[in-house]
């Protein structure tokens, strides 16, 4: 749809509202009329109130400010420290973050839109372009809540002020997406597991399933028979700890 400015002239529109005023035009009648909604209406009958005489739908483009050259090193300085924090392979960071670059430079008093971030990361190749998602060759389809919980664990420095690496351990449910449980451990074992399904279990209840990957925690995974070894059982005929 054409703007209002386009398709009515001042004048015209400073009738309908004075007859609005006054009392002779209805109220969806101006709005079918000028194909507006009821919030754009009141929002020119507050304009028009304000000063009549002087309304006008014209309005003026201010050029864009030019940022102080101060303002602009700020920017670049932190679009190079969230560069360096992606290019650390021991951090699980892979995307910039520039409304936390906002944000930050707001505590420094200085106040700059989102886009004009985005313009300076892309000249200071600090920019990537979102990534499309991959398809999932297996997908599991759930029909209420409580029906499949997945259960994980990550192995990360968390931090860029951490030092050492944190397992993170995660339970997340499939239908709803909401997370249950997540906590940090400073190592991955059985006990780390049992505690996350005891806590998940006594705020929310038994869940009918748990989707879990192979590891010995989870699952008695064993190996083919060999020449000097027979194997009594094989995979998933001894149930581990957690299971």
């Amino acid at each position: 749809m054409d703007q209002l400015h386009k398709r009515f002239t001042t004048d015209q529109i400073k009738a309908l509202l004075k007859g609005y005023c006054q009392g002779t035009l209805d109220r969806l009648a101006i709005q079918e009329m000028l194909e507006i909604n009821k919030t754009r209406l009141f929002a020119l009958l507050k304009q028009y109130r304000r000063d009549p005489n002087n309304f006008s739908l014209s309005y003026h483009r201010a050029s864009p400010a030019k940022l102080k050259a101060s303002v602009e090193e700020e920017i670049a300085k932190e679009l190079a420290q969230d560069k360096q924090l992606i290019e650390d392979p021991s951090l699980p960071i892979n995307t910039y973050n520039y409304s936390a670059i906002r944000d930050r430079l707001i505590r420094h008093e200085i106040t700059v839109s989102l886009p004009t971030i985005i313009d300076r990361a892309k000249d200071l190749d600090c920019y990537q372009p979102r990534p499309r998602k991959k398809a999932h060759d297996r997908e599991v389809v759930t029909a209420t809540i409580g029906e499949l919980i997945q259960h994980d664990a990550s192995h990360h420095r968390w931090s860029p002020f951490a030092k050492d690496k944190w397992v993170l351990i995660t339970s997340l449910d499939d239908f709803s997406r909401k997370l249950l449980y997540a906590g940090f451990f400073e190592e991955e074992t059985t006990w780390s597991h049992i505690k996350a399904a005891q806590v998940l279990m006594q705020h929310y209840g038994i869940p009918l399933r748990y989707y879990v990957d192979s590891l010995r925690v989870f699952r008695f995974v064993q190996n083919r028979d060999s020449f000097w070894r027979k194997h009594i059982l094989q995979t998933d005929e001894a149930d581990p700890q957690w299971k």
